[in-house]
């Protein structure tokens, strides 16, 4: 199916979340994510399906100076 990761067109085998974090290599806890503009908790991720054309942000916190 294509996704859109990030702001880019991807196409990809995952059907979860976290089978998707899994295929391109996202690791982490602390690690933010979203499904077509909701926030998807860590714990939900296993049971959040993916279908073709959702738009997906994975976000990890940046430290300011």
């Amino acid at each position: 199916m294509e996704l859109t990761v990030n702001g880019e067109r991807r196409r990809v085998a995952a059907d979860t979340l976290a089978a998707l974090m899994i295929e391109l290599s996202y690791v982490g806890a602390w690690l933010a994510t979203a499904r077509n503009g909701e926030v998807v908790p860590a714990s939900e991720r296993a049971t959040c399906p993916l279908a073709d054309g959702d738009l997906i942000e994975i976000l990890a916190p940046m430290k300011g100076g």
